[in-house]
């Protein structure tokens, strides 16, 4: 007989905390897809100057208020919209903190342009008299930058950086005057760097505030790239969320390098503010060489410059002086095949110390420097007995974030995986070479510390856990819970939820493979399931962890959830190639992208069919982006175990990627023409088994859409059947207004033709 009381209690519950469920606690497709299980956060949080309180923008986008870093408690608005004196604004998007904490730069009608960069009106504000002024008059502006005394703004508009003077009644005068564009860009990366190097800006002041120093990027040489645009029904919304450039009509055209093709041209600059003179800086760059940062120190005759070299195994560190331009080579860094990425978001410059983090040794671990390059201390592996339950031996300490160097105490802070892959914790370095654990809860922790190091706001999750932050002291004491995602835990509980568990196999090749599988919530071992393989696969990335924002669409696998409603079983796998295993594991693709990668996903599926409970004739696999490159490569690596296969935004050929990427793991095509032409779904089309649907954005500026077009003309020429999506004026993410909803529905639709009975 049905409880109708405990019915209209759980509906009573879920109308009072999310609204409607769904009916028989069934997932629906449009409600994973519009956000309706997306974890709370804290967006836009910023500690102050101050060591004892954090800044953030309210729920409502009207205020930015002040927290304490001791309570979590409220301390006061620091801006409100609604009583700001000046011009009204509707919404804050963004705030950036003056470094003597009297202004603030408020930004609004935020549009983006790539994945990192965007253009906004700023506006100042006082904090003292609450009053609101216009940063410029002249346009929009993009990456405003404070000087370290606060009194000025720099800002980069049309490729050219102009400066804002506060003392002198906000005079804005023009640094630069050659910056065009697909020409010149100046303090800002082009596309290549912006989307490979992981910034958006490439432009500093000195410590005394009076030299600007910065990147010039002529990209004139660079070929030209096309996307091609239709007018959106704007009235319609189809394009709140989308980049500028996709409200055009016609080609919009940019600079985008491939593999071997000519890179922009870069040059270090300085600029006097009081002289108004321009110097070029004496800095040994190769060439082709890129500088992926520029960073400033407390001393003002030092600007630290990162150089890396085409190949990218070479990284340098120099100290430059704007006034005699003169650089000082301080730090080389040379490793085994390719510098990661992640090195440079890492880097951390105190009052008199570099921290940076390094392979060198065949896992990531960090290394202490003077400002002179002297090496201080290295922290690498722990000791196993620091290690939650002991570790396995063959695991060793890999470091992922860098949080901050404390210059009074010498304590260092950082994340690491510690325990295997899997598991992210917070840790102290002491100056005596221990080192303390700050998490102890099995699963994925990260952190945001104070200005002072003395306390830090740590989000913690684990895949079965929605996201709870915590403020806590260096101890790893918990002071206050500021978000618990009560509810949200509630409203995923109300569901039919399948159960999510680790997983762990040795393929026919001895390669020890992790893995993560979510199971019907009424599965029955007796029964023979149809198994949906999800992967990324991609150099350094990591799919399987202990963490909420696990799965295609993240927010606890809740898209995997959904299938496993459909009856699938749903299956994740890191390959080799993937982070979070040392070097070794890592970089054993280097030259042959895609090979090993496909062939772990392929013995994934054939130990999966060795499983009572797979139908082994039933197993499909998709991806987005790399993941759609290794779903092409594993349906067409020689041994047909995939019944049919989705690849989302492919690359098809590492020919046509950008030069940044494809060459820190395949060199050139010139230096490696069979590693280009032999492992790629291209030259395997022949070979693909399965059923197959492609699908893509036509406006991508990232994988281009020239990937699915050569490759379905490489099928056609095969004699292979499959089917094709092509979603005109998306990106890379093909979203905006009902976009995702739809494609995922024709994915689902899919998977249901091709893997029921």
């Amino acid at each position: 007989m049905i409880d109708m009381k405990k019915i209209l209690l759980v509906l009573a519950v879920g109308f009072l905390a999310f609204g409607r469920l769904t009916a028989g606690g069934k997932l629906d497709l449009k409600e994973i897809t519009s956000g309706a299980f997306r974890s709370e956060s804290m967006a836009a949080l910023q500690p102050m100057d101050d060591g004892e309180s954090y800044a953030q923008i309210s729920k409502d986008g009207k205020q930015v208020v002040r927290y304490s870093f001791r309570t979590g408690k409220q301390l006061g608005v620091l801006f409100d919209a609604s009583t700001a004196r000046g011009p009204k604004i509707s919404r804050v998007e963004g705030y950036i903190m003056s470094p003597n904490s009297k202004r603030m730069l408020i930004q609004t009608d935020t549009k983006g342009i790539y994945r990192r960069s965007f253009t906004a009106t700023y506006y100042i504000y006082t904090i003292a008299n609450n009053t609101l002024e216009p940063l410029s008059d002249g346009g929009s502006q993009q990456t405003p930058l404070w000087s370290p005394d606060g009194e000025q703004v720099a800002f980069v508009r049309d490729n050219n950086i102009y400066l804002v003077k506060l003392l002198y009644g906000n005079a804005e005068s023009q640094v630069t005057k050659d910056g065009e564009r697909n020409k010149v860009l100046n303090g800002v990366p082009d596309w290549v760097c912006e989307e490979e190097f992981s910034h958006n800006r490439a432009m500093v002041f000195t410590a005394d505030s009076k030299q600007i120093v910065w990147v010039r990027y002529d990209e004139s040489d660079v070929p030209e790239r096309y996307l091609p645009l239709t007018p959106f029904d704007w009235k319609a919304g189809a394009a709140k969320a989308s980049p500028a450039w996709m409200g055009l009509e016609g080609n919009y055209v940019y600079k985008y390098p491939k593999p071997g093709e000519q890179n922009s041209k870069l040059t270090l600059l300085s600029y006097d503010i009081k002289s108004h003179q321009t110097r070029t800086m004496q800095l040994p760059l190769d060439a082709d060489g890129y500088i992926p940062r520029i960073l400033t120190t407390q001393d003002p005759t030092k600007v630290l410059v990162f150089t890396l070299n085409r190949h990218q195994d070479c990284l340098k560190i120099f100290t430059a002086n704007p006034l005699t331009t003169v650089c000082q080579l301080i730090v080389e860094d040379k490793v085994d095949k390719y510098i990661n990425e992640n090195v440079f978001a890492n880097v951390k410059v105190t009052t008199a110390h570099l921290v940076l983090t390094s392979e060198r040794d065949g896992y990531n671990h960090i290394y202490l420097y003077n400002l002179n390059g002297q090496q201080l201390r290295k922290v690498g592996d722990l000791p196993q007995a620091q290690r939650v339950g002991g570790g396995e031996k063959d695991i060793h300490t890999i470091v992922t974030d860098v949080y901050g160097y404390d210059e009074a105490t010498g304590d260092l802070f950082f994340a690491a995986l510690n325990n295997g892959p899997t598991e992210q914790h917070i840790y102290v370095n002491h100056k005596n070479g221990k080192t303390d654990q700050l998490t102890t809860e099995a699963g994925w922790s990260s952190a945001v510390f104070s200005a002072d190091l003395k306390t830090f706001i740590c989000t913690w999750s684990n895949m079965n856990t929605p996201t709870q932050i915590t403020l806590r002291n260096t101890l790893g004491k918990k002071l206050a819970t500021l978000v618990d995602n009560k509810q949200l835990a509630e409203k995923y509980a109300s569901y039919d939820m399948g159960k999510k568990e680790m997983l762990a196999f040795t393929t026919g090749e001895g390669v020890r493979l992790l893995g993560w599988m979510v199971k019907p919530a009424d599965f029955d071992p007796a029964r023979k399931y149809p198994v949906v393989m999800y992967q990324y696969g991609g150099p350094g990335s990591q799919q399987v962890k202990n963490s909420w924002g696990i799965g295609m669409n993240g927010q606890g696998a809740i898209l995997e959830q959904y299938l496993a409603q459909q009856g699938y079983i749903v299956v994740c796998v890191d390959n080799r190639g993937t982070g979070g295993r040392g070097a070794e594991f890592e970089k054993c693709i280097y030259l042959r992208l895609g090979e090993l990668e496909a062939k772990d996903q392929v013995e994934t599926a054939l130990w999966l069919g060795q499983q009572s409970y797979v139908d082994k004739d039933r197993i499909a696999i998709w991806g987005w982006s790399y993941g759609g490159w290794n779903t092409l490569m594993s349906m067409s690596e020689g041994r047909p175990v995939f019944c049919c296969g989705i690849a989302i935004a492919p690359p098809t050929c590492w020919r046509y990627y950008d030069s940044v990427y494809t060459e820190r793991f395949m060199r050139t095509p010139k230096e490696n023409h069979t590693g280009y032409d032999e492992v790629t779904p291209i030259a395997r089309a022949s070979q693909l088994s399965g059923k197959l649907l492609l699908c893509h954005g036509l406006a991508d500026d990232n994988v281009h859409y020239q990937n699915t077009a050569d490759y379905v003309t490489a099928l056609v020429d095969a004699d292979k059947d499959f089917r094709q999506l092509v979603y005109t004026n998306r990106n890379h993410s093909i979203y905006g207004g009902n976009t995702r909803n739809h494609l995922f529905r024709q994915c689902m639709n899919f998977f249901n033709e091709n893997l029921s009975r």
